[in-house]
């Protein structure tokens, strides 16, 4: 039985972890191990999960791979725990996610960020509407690779459905805006993970997105409750201790020149390391080098010194 509106604002108020997809190295999924990680994670304190999500490598699963690792992280999860499921595509392959997300019983479906070359606010905002009109589960738009006006922010938060909006641009003064004119019930949650959780949190961000979190989930745990507290020099420190590995997120890559290339790969070399799962990625993207490996291999252990001194 999915969760009421209620909790599910109130699970966004909080540390969303997603769900990554472990491929072998035939490019076929190993669904146990999504399973396995959403029990992992729970029993660390994380209530709130992303399936098919972006750092799920939403582009590059079918429509049925999407139901099907949704479910295997429903199939690790208590009731208790909220699940955002991805949607996004054309209209009517959004629909008819929608429609199998519902018969799973998620929580709230996570409306991916555009994928169009071209895009009209107003016509967005009629393509969220569509959705709304399918099911009466809740949404949460993800806004990102775009930039978007106020306005629209705003007239986002006021759609059917919408409990909450992901923000992720790199711009708090429109996020301090936005979340002023928009609908005061919205749950507006950092996109960007921990690196501007602090920054965000004054903005009016209530919940981020896992970076590190995903795989040492103590840290954004952690971070939350500074946050909540108004600890400013606590949340700093333990937002410090996640910017190394964070950066590396962002990087290239050997022979790229597009940024973030190696972030789902580093995240699932952070899995591993942890004792959890991640596996391979497809394509388009690219595993890790050695020598990446070896260098993140070297920033996760600074990173778990820096979890033992500030979380113990």
């Amino acid at each position: 039985m999915p969760l009421a509106e209620s909790k599910v604002k109130e699970r966004l108020r909080g540390v969303a972890a997603g769900l990554l997809t472990p491929f072998d190295r035939t490019g076929g999924i190993d669904y146990w191990k999504i399973t396995e990680n959403a029990e992992s994670l729970y029993e660390s304190g994380i209530r709130t999960f992303l399936a098919a999500a972006n750092i799920s490598e939403y582009h590059s699963l079918s429509q049925v791979e999407r139901s099907e690792v949704t479910e295997a992280g429903l199939d690790g999860l208590p009731s208790n725990a909220c699940v955002l499921a991805g949607v996004g595509g054309s209209t009517s392959a959004a629909r008819e996610l929608v429609r199998a997300y519902d018969r799973l019983d998620v929580d709230g479906h996570m409306i991916m960020p555009p994928d169009h070359t071209y895009v009209h606010e107003r016509g967005l905002l009629d393509y969220f509407a569509t959705l709304a009109a399918e099911t009466e589960t809740p949404f949460v738009p993800y806004v990102r690779g775009f930039d978007p006006s106020v306005e629209f922010l705003a007239d986002l938060t006021r759609l059917e459905n919408v409990v909450g909006v992901k923000y992720a641009i790199k711009d708090p003064v429109k996020l301090g805006a936005a979340v002023d004119a928009g609908a005061d019930d919205v749950v507006w949650i950092d996109g960007l993970a921990e690196p501007y959780a602090v920054s965000y949190w004054v903005e009016g961000i209530e919940g981020f997105s896992a970076g590190v979190s995903n795989f040492r989930p103590e840290v954004g745990l952690e971070l939350f409750d500074a946050l909540t507290a108004g600890d400013w020099e606590r949340a700093r420190r333990l937002r410090n201790a996640c910017l190394p590995y964070q950066n590396f997120r962002g990087r290239t890559g050997q022979h790229n020149t597009l940024g973030g290339a190696v972030s789902i790969p580093a995240v699932k070399l952070g899995l591993e390391l942890s004792g959890l799962h991640g596996g391979d990625v497809r394509e388009p993207l690219r595993p890790l080098t050695t020598e990446e490996e070896t260098e993140l291999e070297e920033i996760y252990h600074q990173l778990d010194d820096d979890i033992e001194r500030l979380v113990g």
